[in-house]
């Protein structure tokens, strides 16, 4: 099997509940009302989710990807997958708990479906300058995971510059005994938007930015559900004999209910370092579209002039 064909239990899953707070502004230039990111078409004729499963169905079929959204956007992804010849399915949250839920319910979700799944988490506010080589890490990424070690897999970006307003990966040891097209790091912590000096040192021992574009089996992140967010675990876990049936929908609303909010880097990943390995995204070139700057920045770098960015620099 060559490195292009996905494994058979691969599942995509696209975050896209996000609201796009700090975008706010600069969607409401483009449209004239706020809109959540994912739903623009910021750096193109398509929009930024769009591109995403664009990206995605280069080695993941619609069948294996699943796009989680959230209540109140129903008709803007309606609009989106209309112009999908091949739609993927959709699981709708009821209301924002935070990363971790979302996260966890689509490993209850798709564990229903497929004990054996392994699962890569793409956000669908990035932007990739080389698709096919993007997924075939990916795939890369889940060819180690079904190496049977019970590990979390995060994708890490080749840092581009000391950059203050990512969040960074701190690597460790290559770890022995893993076959993958790149070698996988221990994982020694996590930073978030570091100071400027801390920023510098991290770019020259050879930190990685943290894309968020990370996977596992679905019985591994059900685990560390279970370990490291318990309440929101027991809450998940009731879901589970309706999942696939008529009631899944209302399961899901009483599941959320009290559910508490966390974030899935901060509250799950960053408690369990020793269960993590990092793989180096390398000669990828990659941006999380998460502000208006870095948008601008990269339509110049790219020479993409939409008719928005022209009114843009003349109101200031």
């Amino acid at each position: 099997m060559s490195q292009a064909e996905p494994p058979s239990h691969l599942w995509a899953v696209v975050l896209a509940g996000g609201q796009g707070v700090r975008l706010r502004g600069l969607t409401r230039h483009v449209y004239g009302v706020e809109r959540p990111k994912q739903y623009a078409a910021l750096m193109g004729g398509i929009s930024l989710l769009r591109q995403t499963l664009a990206r995605v169905r280069l080695r993941v079929p619609p069948e294996r990807t699943l796009v989680v959204t959230m209540a109140g956007q129903a008709g803007y992804m309606a609009t989106e997958l209309k112009r999908e010849q091949r739609a993927p399915m959709v699981l709708e949250q009821p209301a924002d708990r935070g990363t971790a839920a979302a996260v966890l319910l689509a490993a209850h979700w798709i564990r229903a479906r497929d004990p054996q799944g392994a699962l890569m988490f793409l956000p669908s506010d990035h932007f990739v300058e080389d698709d096919a080589a993007f997924m075939d890490a990916v795939v890369g990424v889940v060819r180690a995971i079904e190496q049977g070690q019970r590990r979390m897999v995060l994708l890490g970006a080749e840092p581009a510059d000391p950059e203050t307003d990512y969040g960074w990966i701190d690597l460790g040891k290559p770890l022995p005994g893993i076959r993958s097209s790149s070698p996988m790091h221990r994982v020694l912590r996590f930073v978030e938007k570091p100071d400027q000096a801390e920023a510098n040192e991290l770019y020259h021992a050879g930190a990685l930015w943290n894309t968020f574009v990370f996977g596992g089996s679905a019985a591994t992140l059900v685990q560390a559900g279970a370990e490291y967010q318990p309440a929101l675990h027991e809450r998940l876990s009731m879901l589970d004999k309706f999942l696939g049936s008529e009631h899944e929908r209302w399961a899901i609303a009483q599941a959320y209910e009290f559910a508490p909010r966390a974030s899935f880097s901060r509250d799950v990943l960053e408690h369990c370092p020793s269960r993590l390995a990092a793989m180096r995204l390398a000669q990828v070139g990659w941006c999380d579209l998460g502000t208006p700057r870095r948008v601008i920045r990269l339509l110049d770098r790219l020479d993409v002039k939409p008719d928005w960015l022209a009114t843009l620099r003349e109101t200031g």
